[in-house]
């Protein structure tokens, strides 16, 4: 990839900054739920048996 200038390159990284942040975003919470949701009736379940 060739710039023809600073700011072009600035522009470009920072574009890609936000990219990865965005996508970092959604990554985290999908692991939060992942690692938060539990099956609440398996458990339920069991304890009343």
């Amino acid at each position: 990839m060739e710039f023809m200038t600073y700011h072009d390159f600035m522009f470009w990284t920072k574009g890609m900054a936000f990219v990865g942040m965005g996508i970092g975003l959604v990554a985290f919470v999908a692991f939060w739920l992942f690692l938060t949701d539990r099956d609440e009736d398996k458990f339920a379940d069991t304890e009343e048996e």
